[in-house]
């Protein structure tokens, strides 16, 4: 995993690039964001092919106890990607519901992201 760091109006955005998935179990994206926190980072963009399947099960919990540590940490999530593979009402709903706060949004690109994350 390489972490890319944007710099944006002085704040530094940390964009996780890999070919492999980063986050597959709540425990995994727990410590990949306390690590990033512990590493400064409080704006993080990661890319949807990075995220594991499961986790967009709403019933599992997983998406549910990594946001629920991104909000203790007050990061701020950008997923990256084309949805695609959102055909759960469930999801669609809470990508929704998401895209009107700031702590999680979900964007089609890295430039979407980064503008998001520079407010």
């Amino acid at each position: 995993m390489e972490i890319k760091v944007h710099s944006v109006k002085g704040t530094n955005i940390a964009e996780l690039i890999s070919n492999e998935i980063l986050i597959d179990t709540s425990a995994e994206g727990n410590a990949l964001l306390a690590d990033l926190y512990y590493q400064d980072f409080d704006k993080i963009i990661l890319h949807l092919k990075n995220i594991g399947v499961d986790f967009f099960d709403l019933s599992n919990g997983i998406a549910g106890a990594v946001l629920q540590t991104s909000s203790n940490f007050r990061l701020r999530l950008v997923f990256v990607g084309q949805p695609a593979m959102f055909e759960k009402q469930s999801l669609i709903d809470f990508i929704r519901e998401s895209n009107r706060g700031r702590q999680i949004n979900f964007l089609p690109t890295v430039e979407a992201a980064l503008e998001a994350l520079s407010n």
